[in-house]
């Protein structure tokens, strides 16, 4: 089994956090979240790095992010639209810290969340953190929405024994070391549950944390379909089956 070691930052040793920031056309929002990722608290003794991956957004937020250069901020640009476990993929390569964590570029998710997410992993109690929209009662969410996360996480608690509440949440954060162990294939929006099923199947136990949540519509932007959904249970029934080694990076 993944075992947390401690490497608490209030004995000394500070961690990074690397929050890695996927978006497509997200104009409208996107100077907010990066304000708001920019101004969000850390538990003592952990720092920050943002990542933007801009994956071949063709509504001004590619020229939106050249106006932050200069900023405390790494922005990569992909030209074609690969898909959001892509542009992840993109950004783990170029995270620099002990810590990663997933941010959207649009307003559904709060980095006030942030302190809850890294300090379970700062404090050495976890190495995988997922933070629940359930734990203490979505509103707002489409009922389709609602019924197709109530599969996943049934799904992954079924076949996985992962034992959570929130298969597909957003806000997932790692100690870099377990990610580093995985080959991670996804393109689209695949990588909730292939990290999921490959976190449980290396051993690792998925600490949960409640945070806020504010459902957003298509209308609204949001890309998310159907058929990803269909991938997502896929994709946890595909990686049941196929052999540990196939996706373990062994040292």
């Amino acid at each position: 089994m993944g075992s947390a070691t401690k490497r608490s930052g209030h004995a000394g040793y500070e961690m990074k956090a690397s929050i890695i920031i996927p978006v497509y056309n997200e104009f409208r929002t996107l100077p907010q979240v990066l304000l708001r990722v920019q101004n969000a608290a850390l538990p003592m003794g952990a720092s920050k790095e943002i990542i933007v991956v801009d994956d071949g957004s063709t509504d001004g937020t590619g020229q939106l992010l050249d106006t932050y250069k200069g900023e405390s901020l790494l922005i990569h640009h992909s030209m074609p639209n690969f898909g959001k476990g892509t542009a992840i993929r993109v950004g783990l390569a170029k995270a620099t810290g002990e810590i990663m964590l997933i941010q959207d570029g649009d307003l559904e998710y709060d980095p006030h969340d942030y302190e809850k997410l890294v300090r379970p992993i700062l404090e050495g109690h976890a190495e995988v953190v997922y933070g629940s929209r359930f734990l203490t009662g979505v509103k707002g969410m489409f009922w389709k929405n609602w019924i197709a996360n109530k599969i996943l996480t049934c799904a992954a608690n079924l076949l996985y024994g992962a034992s959570i509440t929130d298969e597909a949440t957003a806000y997932k954060a790692f100690h870099i070391s377990v990610l580093r162990r995985m080959k991670l294939e996804c393109r689209r929006f695949e990588f909730c549950p292939e990290v999921t099923a490959k976190v449980r199947r290396l051993g690792y136990r998925i600490h949960e944390v409640p945070i806020s949540y504010n459902p957003r519509g298509i209308k609204d932007g949001k890309k998310i379909r159907a058929s990803d959904g269909f991938q997502a249970l896929w994709t946890l029934l595909r990686y049941r089956l196929a052999p540990q080694k196939s996706f373990e990076i062994r040292s």
